[in-house]
């Protein structure tokens, strides 16, 4: 077998690094310095100022020179945007929940956190069970829903308290749902415990559901998925069932959205 050449291989190293700054800087309030680059990442500062000039030529970073910092350049909202167009979750997620909805006879739905709500990407509906408010592209509030509190449960304790900061945040919240901080958290403590979310009865009347949270390759909460079953004819054990199901589908959509 001929050998590969040196310049022939793929430098790992190098798109590794260029990744890991698209990320750290992603996760950043605003532009950072080279040297809190270097630290965070643990770049060589000569390897760290190429992989930078490289991303500042083809637009993915911008210097701030007065300020001595670098942040995301547009390029990089390019590549946000195109992912919003594309809508791969949605495309990713249909036949799973398509799967989902075959195997456990109800209803299934796909949504994503945006701001205190959650929209609804995609919509699985069983046949012969009624008729759900959640449809594609339907803003519920993320207190109230199944999906919506397996997303908050997922997410770090500083996010969840950046999101519901106040009093005001729970102005208006749905009956049934989390009316302050302390029974938020609660709510929190208790999902996180048991592993799923619940809700019985807070969207629709007479109908319960449990969802769980997808990840994406970083442990971030990218979305949820969950099952809607009519509350009186499932007992605790095939609860167990249905959760069991939403989560070895919810592993599936990680696996196809690269988580490791």
């Amino acid at each position: 077998m001929p050998e590969t050449s040196a310049r022939s291989r793929p430098t790992a190293p190098a798109v590794d690094q260029a990744l890991a700054l698209l990320t750290f800087l992603a996760r950043q309030r605003g532009p950072v310095t080279a040297g809190a680059l270097a630290t965070a990442l643990g770049i060589p500062r000569a390897s760290l100022y190429r992989q930078l000039a490289a991303m500042i030529a083809h637009g993915y970073v911008v210097h701030l020179p007065e300020e001595g910092r670098y942040g995301l350049g547009v390029a990089a909202y390019e590549l946000s945007s195109g992912f919003s167009r594309q809508q791969p979750l949605a495309r990713l997620g249909a036949p799973v929940l398509a799967a989902l909805v075959d195997r456990v006879g109800e209803s299934a739905h796909l949504a994503v956190l945006s701001g205190r709500d959650v929209v609804y990407l995609v919509e699985e509906r069983a046949p012969r069970r009624p008729p759900l408010i959640t449809d594609v592209g339907v803003r519920l509030p993320a207190l109230a829903t199944a999906t919506g509190r397996a997303l908050l449960a997922a997410l770090p304790d500083a996010q969840l308290r950046a999101l519901y900061p106040g009093r005001d945040a729970f102005t208006g919240a749905p009956e049934g749902s989390p009316q302050s901080y302390a029974a938020l958290k609660e709510l929190v403590r208790e999902t996180r415990a048991r592993g799923h979310a619940r809700e019985e009865g807070d969207v629709t009347p007479g109908l319960a559901s449990v969802a769980a949270a997808v990840r994406d390759h970083a442990g971030w909460p990218v979305a949820a998925i969950a099952v809607t079953y009519p509350a009186d004819r499932v007992d605790a054990a095939r609860r167990d069932e249905l959760v069991a199901a939403v989560t070895r589908e919810v592993a599936e959509l990680e696996r196809r959205i690269g988580r490791r």
